[in-house]
Formats: structure tokens, C-alpha cells, sequence
């Protein structure tokens, strides 16, 4: 597993170092609009501790983080408006799995069919 970054891109966006158009936020996560949306709804949530992926975050995060984390995606969805009509939820983990910066999160899209689960 590859060690935590801490200059990432979401490290900085919690250290406040970099803006971002936030849409929730409680003690375990911080979430955000996408700068590049996919869908009409592109959020990305993230856990406020260091966590390189969803693996790294599943091992070693502990049970309140796990259920916060989870929880707030329920939540966004439902405030979003998309619980109804559906959304997908995507963790990209390691470089086959596409992931881009070395801070778990999951994206949330949305508000749109979303198509296939593999291309």
C-alpha cells in the first residue's frame, strides 16, 4: 500500500490551504462539488483523517469513522435528491482502479442515468 501524501490535493483542501465548494461537512467527513462534474450530481466525499484508499480507510479507520463515513453519503444523497432516483457511489482505489490523488474518497453522481458500470 502506498504511503499517505500528506500534500495531496484533499490533504490541502482540509488544512483549508485550497477552496472548495463545499456542500457537507460533519466531524468525520468534508464534502464537496466535483470541478469537473460527470453528472448533473459530482460530489466527492472525503474522510477528514488520513486515509490513502478505501482498503487503507476499511483497515484501519475505526467503527464510528466507517459508519460517519457512511452515513454522510446517505445523507448528501437524500439532500441532493438523488436517494429516490439513484446514484452510484465509486471508490477508485490504486492505479488499476483509476484512482487520481492518494486520499480516499468516493464520488456520488448522480441526477442522470450514469450508464454502464465498466467501460
Amino acid at each position: 500500500m502506498a504511503e499517505y501524501d500528506e500534500n495531496n490535493i484533499f490533504a490541502k483542501i482540509l488544512r483549508g490551504e485550497i477552496p472548495c465548494d463545499k456542500v457537507y461537512e460533519d466531524e468525520y467527513v468534508l464534502a464537496f462539488n466535483d470541478i469537473s462534474p460527470l453528472k448533473p450530481v459530482h460530489i466527492l466525499v472525503i474522510p477528514k483523517e488520513a486515509y490513502v484508499s478505501i482498503d487503507d480507510f476499511g483497515a484501519n479507520a475505526s467503527s464510528e469513522e466507517v459508519s460517519g463515513f457512511f452515513a454522510a453519503i446517505s445523507k448528501i444523497a437524500a439532500e441532493k435528491g438523488v436517494d429516490g432516483s439513484g446514484f452510484r457511489a465509486i471508490a477508485n482505489t490504486g492505479d488499476d482502479g483509476g484512482q487520481e490523488v492518494p486520499h480516499f474518497h468516493m464520488h456520488i453522481l448522480g441526477g442522470a442515468r450514469v450508464g454502464k458500470m465498466v467501460s
